[in-house]
């Protein structure tokens, strides 16, 4: 079998395109909570490669304990670790944030990516050798208005992404963070609960970047040698100058 790689939320996105990219390199774990659509994915991807398909919620540790416990032996040496599952929900000043939105936020972007991250990572410092990539965004770089609890919660993501490389430094393994801008996906359906008229405003006017553009940042962090670690990226699409610069045409 061929190295494996452990992607989460694989099932749209950033974390399919993530998938579709290693999958000429990698034997692929995906994970996700819609299987239909990891099992449309394994399907044709597994001309290229050995699949396994797991099936949890990030947010719930025990689930992600129980997902990794259920891999036969053979798929537990995973040398890649993708922590893409996370999600945005809703927009709103503090004093009116909605608080099950707050717990969605922090137990999937941070939480999860923990969770995850301290499943797998004692494999990988066993062998001492492997790669973590955690997907993160401009928001856990800057913070914008009303995204306040979202922000935190990249913001984590960026604090745990630098801590890890700290602690894992002594056995070999290479931390990156990869902090996108404007990305076209699901994501903004998600945050705007199915409006679409506010999903598009996000993208008016401008050519975003596609799940496709951070695969194929991954791809080129995974291939450098050995010796080199690429340990903090941030991706715009070329309108995009911060989180709140953005050169739109009419």
């Amino acid at each position: 079998m061929k190295k494996i790689a452990f992607v989460t939320g694989a099932t749209s996105g950033i974390g399919e395109a993530i998938a579709r990219i290693l999958a000429s390199d990698f034997a692929l774990i995906i994970c996700g909570r819609r299987e239909e659509r990891l099992k449309k994915l394994a399907a044709e991807l597994r001309d290229q490669t050995d699949v396994y398909i797991l099936t949890f919620d990030v947010s719930n540790s025990t689930e992600v304990n129980s997902a990794f416990d259920s891999l036969p032996s053979n798929w537990k040496n995973i040398q890649l670790l993708v922590n893409n599952a996370g999600n945005a929900h809703g927009r709103a000043p503090i004093h009116k944030g909605d608080l099950s939105d707050w717990d969605a936020m922090i137990d999937s972007n941070l939480k999860g990516l923990l969770y995850v991250t301290r499943a797998i990572s004692p494999g990988m410092v066993e062998k001492k050798t492997g790669d973590i990539i955690n997907i993160g965004s401009i928001a856990g770089k800057e913070v914008y208005p009303d995204g306040n609890v979202y922000c935190a919660s990249k913001f984590g993501v960026d604090a745990a992404t630098n801590g890890m490389r700290l602690d894992l430094n002594p056995y070999g393994i290479r931390v990156v963070g990869i902090h996108p801008g404007l990305v076209e996906t699901e994501f903004s359906m998600v945050r705007f609960k199915g409006d679409e008229d506010k999903s598009e405003s996000v993208y008016k006017g401008i050519t975003p970047l596609y799940a496709s553009d951070i695969a194929e940042t991954v791809k080129f962090v995974v291939d450098r040698p050995p010796h080199v670690t690429i340990a903090d990226i941030t991706i715009f699409p070329t309108a995009q100058a911060s989180s709140t610069i953005v050169n739109r045409q009419s």
